[in-house]
């Protein structure tokens, strides 16, 4: 005995050549065979994690910077949070898909250089603060004046941007920590302003009066991305910010012009055009009525030379006009143009020159111009416009109205389109270059179906409003200053003297002391900052950032791909005249287990450090409370989070560690558009996490009941693997193919879902129970089985770690590392299908057992009826693995017909597929009433009828001529062999329900 033991070890020892070893692999520390590491006896994802941090200080876990790697270095961006919070789960999912991305570029050999950051989110940021020192001591911004205000967000910055370090580092983040930035850090600013100084001296940045999103509360224009959209289907109030009561909304509201000179109609009223409007209080601003050319309602205006409506508020009149762009259906067909308030009205009075007329000011007051409205509320003048109306007679219907009201994502307050001097960036040319990179191929944006959205925001090419009115951000590097003349000029430049420089050159020389410059207040909109990130995080415009860029990803969320995404590519092909990347890969929005967006305003927002490390219902209530103080939430957002965590986690969040997060994460297809997030689903992948801890353990205890270390298995090269051996590496093999594959077109979820079926049903559920008697009898096929399950822990922990980096490093250090193995040997598609087949018959078995609560103690014997000699031939070849897998006492062998001697013996009898069908006998201590027994015979009564219909469906198929025309041959053979099957397990059961 001891001879074979000393050979089989020798065996497996003996070093062949391989394929190329993986170059980084995260384990933690290098382990001989004499080392023994004790593994706790059940995973425990907070000692796993901590001593993951432990162990030589992160050298070992994390890449170190300056270590050359032959295959070149790799460059990633991770999308820079705000500073406004922590980590959500819309972070977490981008950051672990880099993550993974980073890790397995690494095992190829490539130097990963992955820059994180935070960003400085100007109106998100500013708004937090504002709203944290209204809380702490009832104070705005403009009671401590912008230079305290900076002094206060600078500190929310640096207690903020820490806890989000922190989160990214506890989630795994294997990131270039020496080249982090802010987005307002000192090289950030330079590049800010040498971008803007560039674009302004070329042209390209103008200041002009246009149309805007306008938030009243905040007082500043914002982003298209920052406008929430409100369904309304119906007459609904709306809390509206600096109103005491809530605003109806979902009404449209009809009133009549009168024209002037117009004709008496027989009933003696004035002849009139009755308009339609869902905003009655910017009345005051209208400049003109609107209709289509070819609506037949107004046909008899358009032979007219001038037609002229009296205002109903102003001792004035406007024009009737005919324009293409006119909805005919929506109201009367007529419409108010209010330019100065609606962008389509704004664009319709620019292609008839009509002057805008401004209602409210920046803060949404009516104007000093509009006696008897001025200084009220916009929402409150809307009541008083109608009753008015009613008064003078001109109020012809107010009905129900499905609209879309749009809501600031910032203050909640409803947007006002306002006109408003801003700095625009004329992005026409540099929207054609990033369309080019497209169209060319040389740009791939996966999923390939964003490619149609990347083409409609970039095809128009519209100017891009780059200011904002906040004190939070760049401030914009422009100075204005007056000529002799009193015109007033711009210029952009980094600093005062710089500016004076440029004004005094631009003036045609003169005294530079008469000369006064005055910094424009405003900032500009962060995504100005962000869009050049690829290059100012790698040094520019210091020529250095060469050796940095471009990036080999752009990888992020898909809501933002024109934002900030496209807005990259033109801001890095204008400045550097080099794409910043050549591949896009978006990903979805996570949304609840029940598909519902995460906000604040359906409370349903859940942390990843509260899925991590598990959560009380106490604790949530605290983070809350913690968030309200902060300002982050306000007191209604308070509410409506405990009552939506209250219902979603009645006992709390149980904790899931790290790995099993990630993990759940990217078992979704992240090219979906929206990703549910269950964290249920991430508790099962715990369990599923503790499966693989478990067979580590028992792969341990194995060896050393067998005397031996598995760091001294180093190949199976040459050794006489047995069938199950052979087909446990075949799925190994094939299980590294697909994530291979699934790495390279990023379906991350396929190479989940394939390392979970190894590990639980191939590995644990089977192969590991087939090995135990071996093993325990001490045999060499237990040495060899030892061998085979180091070989799939080792390769299969390698393939599981960019996923779960915390645990595999754990259980890698108990393993060798690149254990020779030729995978392409074991490829047996015959064999793979002898053996599904009977672990099918197994879990038959067990099933049978489960449903009539059989166990140990009935000592269950196994009695297989096989269909035919050939079924019997492979059968026999597994018997020992089936009563492993089957949990009976004994297994039989016998063929199907009337004079088994094993039939008569049976308390139960079922079928298992095309190869058997099988009985299971007990003692006494197992009773099954004649209830029971007619119960199991009209189980199989429906389950053969269940055949009976699935074998007529292939028949049909196989009798029809255009199928036999049409299927190809491989096609045909499964149909007939399906056949054969159905039939051979009907007559299986044909005698047990006769």
């Amino acid at each position: 005995m001891k001879y074979l033991q000393n050979f089989t070890c020798i065996v497996l020892q003996r070093r062949y050549l391989f394929q190329p070893r993986l170059s980084t692999l995260y384990y933690s520390t290098a382990k001989d065979a004499d080392t023994k590491v004790q593994l706790a006896a059940g995973y425990q994802p907070k000692q796993v994690e901590q001593a993951y941090w432990e162990r030589d200080k992160e050298q070992a876990n994390l890449p170190q910077a300056g270590n050359r790697c032959k295959r070149g270095p790799y460059r990633m961006l991770l999308p820079p949070p705000n500073v406004t919070g922590n980590l959500h789960l819309g972070h977490a999912l981008t950051a672990t898909v880099q993550d993974v991305i980073a890790r397995q570029r690494r095992q190829l050999g490539y130097e990963v250089d992955w820059v994180p950051g935070t960003d400085h989110a100007g109106i998100a940021t500013q708004v937090v603060v504002e709203r944290t020192l209204a809380t702490a001591g009832g104070k705005t911004r403009h009671d401590i004046g912008r230079e305290a205000f900076l002094e206060e967000v600078w500190k929310w910055k640096a207690a903020k941007g820490a806890g989000i370090v922190q989160d990214l580092r506890l989630l795994g983040c294997s990131l270039n920590w020496s080249r982090e930035y802010f987005t307002m850090d000192e090289q950030q600013a330079n590049a800010v302003n040498v971008a803007f100084e560039r674009l302004f001296d070329e042209g390209l940045i103008q200041r002009r009066n246009s149309i805007v999103n306008w938030s009243t509360t905040l007082q500043s224009a914002i982003s298209d991305i920052e406008v929430e959209v409100l369904d309304i289907k119906e007459p609904t109030t709306v809390s509206v910010p600096g109103y005491k009561h809530k605003i109806l909304f979902g009404r449209i509201f009809e009133f009549a012009y009168t024209v002037v000179d117009g004709e008496t109609l027989p009933d003696g009223s004035v002849e009139e055009i009755v308009v339609s409007t869902t905003r009655p209080e910017t009345i005051l601003g209208d400049v003109a009525v609107a209709v289509h050319p070819l609506d037949p309602r107004y046909s008899k205006y358009r032979n007219k030379e001038a037609v002229q409506l009296k205002h109903p508020f102003r001792n004035d009149t406007i024009p009737l006009v005919f324009d293409l762009a006119v909805d005919r259906d929506f109201g009367t067909g007529a419409v108010k143009i209010t330019p100065a308030h609606d962008k389509f009205d704004f664009e319709l009075a620019a292609r008839h020159q009509l002057q805008p007329r401004q209602v409210f000011t920046k803060d949404g007051l009516i104007l000093d111009t509009f006696e008897g409205f001025e200084g009220k509320l916009r929402f409150e003048v809307r009541e008083m416009i109608v009753q008015r109306l009613d008064r003078m007679g001109l109020l012809r219907q107010v009905r129900p109205h499905a609209m879309q009201l749009p809501i600031c994502s910032r203050s909640k307050d409803v947007i006002e389109y306002m006109i408003w001097p801003q700095w625009f960036l004329n992005c026409k040319e540099m929207a054609q270059n990033a369309l080019s990179e497209l169209h060319s191929g040389r740009l791939q944006i996966v999923p390939s179906n964003f490619e149609v959205e990347w083409d409609r925001w970039l095809e128009e090419g519209r100017d891009w409003c780059i200011s904002r009115q906040l004190w939070w951000g760049h401030q914009v590097p422009a100075y204005q200053f007056t000529d002799a003349q009193g015109n007033a000029h711009w210029v952009a430049a980094a600093s005062e003297q710089e500016a004076r420089r440029k004004a005094v050159q631009l003036l045609g020389g003169g005294q530079q002391e008469e000369l006064s410059l005055v910094r424009d207040p405003d900032v500009l909109d962060t995504w100005f900052s962000s869009a050049l990130l690829p290059f100012s995080s790698a040094g520019w415009p210091n020529e250095s950032y060469k050796e940095k860029y471009p990036l080999d990803i752009m990888q992020t969320g898909h809501d933002i791909l024109f934002f900030w995404v496209a807005r990259m590519m033109m801001m890095g092909l204008k400045l550097t005249g080099e794409a910043p990347f050549n591949k896009v890969l978006l990903n979805g929005i996570v949304c609840d287990a029940h598909g519902r967006k995460m906000s604040k305003s359906l409370g349903n927002i859940v942390a990843p450090q509260q899925v991590v490390q598990g959560a009380s219902m106490d604790s949530i209530i605290e983070g809350l409370e913690q968030s309200l103080a902060a300002g982050v939430i306000n007191e209604a957002e308070m509410e409506i989070s405990y009552r939506s965590m209250s219902k979603m986690f009645p006992k709390g969040i149980q904790e899931c560690g790290t790995d099993a997060l990630r993990f759940t994460l990217l078992s979704h297809n992240i090219k979906n558009h929206f990703i549910n997030f269950d964290v249920s689903a991430c508790h099962t992948n715990k369990l599923f996490i503790n499966k693989i801890w478990q067979a580590m353990r028992f792969t341990l205890g194995a060896a050393e009941r067998l005397n031996i270390s598995l760091h001294q298995f180093e190949t199976l090269d040459g050794v006489n693997l047995g069938t199950w051996d052979r087909w446990i590496i075949g799925r190994l093999g094939e299980t590294l193919a697909i994530c291979s594959d699934s790495y390279n077109n990023y379906n991350f979820h396929m190479a989940t879902a394939a390392l979970k079926h190894f590990f639980y049903q191939n590995l644990c559920d089977t192969y590991l129970e087939t090995t135990k008697t071996e093993i325990n009898h001490r045999t060499p096929t237990g040495y060899i089985h030892v061998g085979t399950l180091t070989a799939c822990l080792s390769w299969g922990l390698q393939a599981l770690a960019p996923f779960t980096p915390f645990v595999a490093s754990e259980l890698l250090q108990h393993v060798p590392l690149n254990m020779e193995v030729k995978l392409s040997q074991y490829a047996d598609s015959k064999l793979v299908a002898e053996i599904n087949d009977v672990v099918g018959i197994c879990q038959s078995v067990r099933q049978l057992k489960s449903m009539h609560k059989v166990s140990k103690r009935h000592e269950p014997k196994l009695t297989l009826f096989a269909t035919n000699a050939e079924s019997e031939q492979v059968l026999a070849r597994h018997l020992q693995q089936i009563q492993l897998l089957s949990r009976c006492e004994r297994v039989d062998l016998d063929m199907l017909n009337e004079n088994s001697k094993h039939a008569k013996k049976l308390n139960l009898f079922s079928t298992a597929g095309a190869l058997c069908s099988f009985g299971l006998s007990m003692n006494e201590d197992f009773g099954m009433t004649l209830a029971e027994r007619d119960n199991l015979v009209q189980s199989n009564i429906k389950r053969l009828k269940r055949l009976a219909t699935e074998l007529q469906k292939y028949r049909m198929r196989l009798d029809n001529e255009a199928f036999q025309l049409m299927a190809d041959k491989k096609t045909r053979e499964h149909f007939e062999k399906r056949v054969k099957e159905l039939e051979a397990e009907m007559k299986s059961l044909m005698p047990e329900t006769a």
